[in-house]
């Protein structure tokens, strides 16, 4: 664990470099904050691209020309990362072992994906690799229970052969951040915890760049491995609100909450925050349950202002919270174009009212980004002064 000066080393390592540094080895530096303070990538604006989930699509997903114009349009929003999930499919809650081919052969993701960082690479975007599990009984990967002591060390196991391969593409390819897992409840805030603790130093070993952890939003303060991984990651879904109908006001006043805790939990830490997944769906009242999955709604009325409300009362105060290194936005797709992969009220902003919040949001100057000097970062405006609820949308947008 670290000392709580992590915001007065992180602003001071970036004060004295200027120039970008190579990516830290595990052998270069000890964890945790000194880490994402060596490593000086300034605030992550990220967007998180899908991949096509459907072999109907072929030449859509990562690594294709249409890869190519999603990397286009992330870059010309403003994003500085972003965030590439390849999948494994597990059958059920007490699975044995994880597919890795996921409706393509692995061989075949593994090369696109390895295309996808290179398109991202060079048009400028930092990129993180985040291997999810996909359940084909259509539960929660965060309740996969082998129930016995045998079966969770099987699963260990199995889950350490999946996450240490895309742990070798994100190495081969140079990706900058790796998480090492997603809404794994029943492995990080229980008794199995030290099982996951050995995968994460399995993966440290082999894989040099920053490591992170995606919890959920609800369970991130129980995590068990925090001290393993450089940045505290969570999927941001947060309730905003307690009724529907919420005006902005109210919704502001629950992303401050949301921000208040999570910058409690930063200094309990003593690591920076990185919101690796945030977002609402196109509808009435997004913000009360925001992690309802769209393809299960019914009788649902599109709504791109509450959207981008929701948005704007999330985003608001993380540029001027020194705990936040960033977040991710769930999420676009590795085809921009394709509009199969979830309803007109999913989660993606693309095209819709909450894509003017977000750019809004990217060119903010960020805490992370270290100190403010005129004319340092043109073309993006500062976040409003401390004491402040945080950052806002231009005048007159939501008007």
């Amino acid at each position: 664990m670290h000392s709580p000066g992590l915001v007065a080393a992180w602003l001071a390592t970036r004060a004295l470099f200027a120039q970008p540094a190579e990516l830290p080895t595990p052998s270069a530096l000890s964890l945790g904050a000194d880490a994402w303070a060596f490593a000086r990538a300034g605030a992550i604006r990220g967007i998180t691209l899908g991949p096509i989930e459907s072999l109907r699509h072929a030449g859509r997903g990562y690594g294709t020309p249409a890869s190519a114009r999603a990397m286009d349009e992330a870059a010309a929003a403003g994003a500085t990362w972003v965030s590439l999930t390849p999948f494994g499919r597990v059958h059920d809650l007490d699975p044995e072992g994880i597919d890795p081919s996921f409706e393509a052969p692995f061989e075949s993701n593994r090369r696109a994906v390895l295309d996808a960082i290179a398109q991202a690479h060079a048009r400028g975007l930092k990129v993180m690799i985040v291997p999810h599990l996909w359940v084909e009984s259509g539960e929660w990967r965060a309740l996969i229970d082998p129930k016995t002591d045998e079966g969770w060390r099987r699963w260990a196991d199995d889950y350490q052969r999946f996450v240490l391969r895309w742990a070798e593409v994100a190495r081969e390819g140079g990706a900058e951040m790796l998480s090492v897992g997603v809404e794994l409840r029943s492995f990080t805030t229980s008794r199995r915890a030290p099982m996951f603790r050995s995968i994460v130093r399995a993966v440290r070993a082999s894989y040099p760049g920053l490591l992170t952890y995606s919890a959920n939003w609800d369970d991130a303060e129980q995590v068990l491995v925090w001290d393993e991984v450089d940045l505290v990651g969570i999927n941001a879904f947060y309730p905003l609100a307690q009724r529907a109908g919420a005006e902005r006001a109210e919704l502001a006043e629950g992303g401050a909450r949301v921000a208040e805790s999570l910058g409690a939990l930063a200094k309990e830490l003593s690591k920076p925050i990185l919101l690796t997944e945030l977002g609402y769906t196109t509808r009435t009242d997004p913000a009360l349950r925001p992690w309802e999955w769209p393809d299960s709604m019914t009788n649902v009325v599109i709504d791109e202002r509450a959207q981008a409300e929701a948005y704007a009362a999330l985003l608001g105060p993380l540029p001027t919270a020194d705990w936040c290194a960033g977040f991710f936005v769930w999420r676009y797709y590795a085809d921009p174009d394709d509009v199969s992969q979830e309803a007109e009220w999913g989660f993606s902003p693309r095209g819709k009212l909450a894509e003017l919040v977000l750019r809004d949001a990217f060119t903010a100057h960020h805490v992370a980004d270290g100190p403010w000097l005129p004319g340092a970062f043109a073309g993006r405006h500062r976040a409003r002064t401390p004491g402040w609820i945080g950052w806002e949308p231009s005048p007159g947008l939501f008007d």
